[in-house]
């Protein structure tokens, strides 16, 4: 494509891209293509001049050139997940807002004679009084009221210049509230939108494993136990209970049967279901996301909630200190000085946008935090749970060996194994299935109906015999299985250092996988941060033996331990420590963890785990480090010192020009003016970056 060098120094050329428009998705085009080199550090896009800034490393100029040349839009194929992630096209909307309140503002106070002034400030005044004199008539003195009467009684007085700025400021501050909240929104509702990229076929009464964008509509799909429905359409066949909180907030899982509708993005708690794909886009699931998110109170925290509150409880103070200092000095001035400042307009302005800013800057580390209250949770928690499996270990733990009890060959104990393994999103099951695919063992669909027992297992059919695999708590005292005769000692001695998976046929054991679930390297590091961030308790819970456990927890640190647990004693000691007066985290990653993670007052899942644990979850954590939970609860610490350090600003700031008001040392206009500055400046502080780049 051709393009113009406008300025060129080592390691940066800024070029003009040789078109007469650019579109924002032309420019989202050029930006993805740009940043896929190695050697290109930073791509910075003006979209009205064409404008392209790039930052090299300095022996790739040629390169860069090359690549400006070679590129054109038709060339260029762009993730869609990436062009809708863009926040380019509303970041330039809402600036161009403010650009044109503030060209407008100061245009009219520049050039514009006095009469026309006041005949603009005279229109824009009915919307603000408007909305005083509506809630007033419902019985509530609250911020428009306030507003509402500080312009008109600066109108009646002929004072134009206090009325606009008054106007100006509360506009520009609607503008930013707005512009923070749609992006956060929407940068929430996007991280929570579907990624899934493998789904299973129905054809001809057999499953296949394809890629979701080649499913059409019409296609029947079969979605297993704690698997996310990954489009809209009808059950042909299957009985499920299905979570749909991610759509409605509802807690309890609803009965889904042939002939009813289910929706993408919720999810298989029990059962399974056959699909007949209805909408193959996730439009309908985003939006429904966002109308969600906008209506829930979920995103407020419980200081945003006691801010608005308080903000509409000032009011009446307001408008009694107004009267009140007439009455006492007979000054209207000073009496109106007080009418201009108010403690509600910052209160109400900065405390969701500090929220709002924070679930941002979140995402920027790869965690998405569903709620302003649960940045609160974590900012109060003392307690921390961490599952093991896949999130103290790591998210790949390895086959490292096949212990054979019947007398098969490992590997078609492992081709068995995975073939039921597969249809699970469990590390330790996909684990099974990567050694299986690594030594090119096909592990057709032998069995009948895969069942996923809740108690941490599976259980079918291969060639009518019974086939059950899962803990050892599942298989040996859930299923009453037997160890071969003559097997004990074999049994006894199996490998100290690995998890083991079992796996039994007709009652009798027949093979243990061993899986070496490596601790990841940072796990050690990371408890001991938590503690120091103000975490007093940290808890490891997991189904491995006590042997397995206690190793583990010695090497990476926790207080205390709990060995061979089952689903509902992880959800137990959350509600016990809970009822204690302790708020808790729970970190988690599978099936099995999906009741603690919806007791904890903040429940945390590993995006590589199960799609139930992250649809459950109220945050989620997408780097694959656990120094994310430092960082998220180092950030939702400072959240709160920003909050109640805005409060005591808020105070001060206002109370200070309330008493120079009424002493007379400043005028209305000044005191409108500051009052309104001062919010903005504290509003636009609350948009930074909590922590530190």
């Amino acid at each position: 494509m051709k393009f113009l060098i406008k300025h060129d120094i080592k390691g940066r050329i800024r070029v003009q891209m040789c078109q007469t428009r650019m579109s924002f998705s032309q420019a989202d085009m050029l930006q993805y293509y740009l940043e896929g080199r190695e050697y290109i550090h930073a791509v910075k896009i003006q979209v009205r001049t064409q404008g392209v800034v790039i930052q090299y490393e300095e022996s790739a100029r040629a390169q860069v050139i090359d690549d400006l040349r070679a590129f054109g839009y038709d060339r260029v194929t762009v993730p869609e997940s990436y062009l809708e992630k863009s926040g380019r096209e509303l970041n330039q909307e809402y600036w161009d807002k403010l650009v044109n309140k503030v060209v407008l503002h100061f245009g009219n106070k520049l050039f514009m004679p006095l009469p026309i002034r006041t005949a603009i400030a005279t229109v824009k005044s009915v919307k603000y009084i408007w909305q005083g004199v509506r809630t007033f008539a419902k019985g509530k003195i609250e911020v428009p009221v306030l507003d509402g009467t500080a312009i008109a009684i600066s109108m009646l007085r002929g004072d134009i210049n206090t009325a606009s700025s008054v106007m100006f400021l509360l506009g520009i501050g609607e503008v930013l509230e707005e512009w923070t909240h749609k992006k956060s929104v929407d940068d929430l509702a996007r991280s929570m939108s579907l990624n899934i990229s493998k789904v299973w076929l129905v054809t001809d009464g057999k499953e296949v494993l394809v890629n979701a964008t080649k499913i059409q509509p019409m296609d029947e799909v079969r979605v297993h136990v704690g698997n996310v429905i990954p489009f809209d359409g009808v059950v042909t066949a299957g009985e499920a209970m299905v979570n749909q909180a991610s759509l409605t907030g509802e807690s309890v899982p609803v009965r889904k049967c042939e002939d009813r509708y289910v929706y993408a993005g919720t999810v298989v708690e029990e059962g399974e279901l056959t699909v007949r794909v209805k909408e193959t886009n996730g439009s309908s699931k985003f939006e429904k996301i966002v109308t969600m998110i906008e209506e829930s109170e979920k995103l407020k925290s419980s200081l945003e909630s006691k801010a608005e509150h308080l903000a509409d409880r000032l009011v009446p103070y307001t408008f009694a200190g107004t009267f009140a200092t007439y009455f006492l000095t007979r000054n209207v001035t000073k009496a109106l000085a007080v009418l201009m400042v108010d403690f509600s307009c910052a209160l109400k302005l900065a405390m969701p946008i500090s929220v709002l800013s924070a679930i941002r800057e979140a995402s920027e580390h790869s965690i998405t935090v569903k709620g302003g209250k649960y940045l609160e949770a974590m900012a109060e928690a003392e307690t921390i749970v961490f599952d093991k499996t896949g999130t103290l270990t790591k998210a790949q733990p390895t086959v490292a060996e096949v212990v054979s009890f019947d007398g098969r060959e490992p590997k078609e104990l492992l081709r068995i194994a995975a073939c039921l393994e597969e249809h699970f999103p469990h590390s330790m099951a996909k684990a099974v299935v990567k050694a299986a695919k690594e030594q090119n063992l096909v592990h057709e669909e032998l069995h009948s109906k895969v069942e996923y027992i809740v108690a941490h297992g599976i259980s079918s059919k291969i060639e009518e015999k019974k086939v059950v695999i899962g803990s050892y708590h599942f298989v040996f005292e859930d299923e009453n299985c037997k160890i071969p005769e003559g097997m004990q000692e074999k049994f006894d001695t199996l490998p100290d250092e690995y998890s083991h998976l079992y796996m039994a046929i007709e009652q009798e054991l027949a093979a243990v996988i061993c899986i070496e679930d490596p601790i990841r390297e940072e796990a050690r590091e990371v408890v001991a941060r938590l503690k120091e961030v103000g975490l007093s308790k940290v808890v490891m819970m997991t189904g491995d033996s006590d042997r397995t456990a206690k190793a583990i927890a010695a090497r990476v640190g926790v207080d205390r331990y709990f060995s061979e647990v089952l689903p509902e004693d992880k959800a137990n000691f959350i509600e016990a420590e809970k009822k204690a007066g302790r708020k808790v985290i729970m970190i988690g990653d599978g099936i099995n963890d999906s009741p603690a993670l919806s007791a904890a007052d903040v429940g945390i899942a590993i995006s590589d785990g199960a799609e139930i644990a992250r649809e459950i979850a109220d945050v989620t954590v997408g780097a694959d480090s656990l120094h994310e939970i430092v960082t998220l609860k180092e950030l939702s610490d400072r959240l709160m010192s920003r909050i109640h350090g805005n409060y005591r600003s808020i105070v001060g700031i206002n109370t200070g020009l309330i008493l120079l008001g009424v002493m007379g040392v400043i005028p209305p206009t000044t005191s409108a003016l500051l009052h309104n500055s001062s919010t903005l400046y504290i509003s636009l502080k609350s948009m930074k970056n909590l922590l530190p780049e």
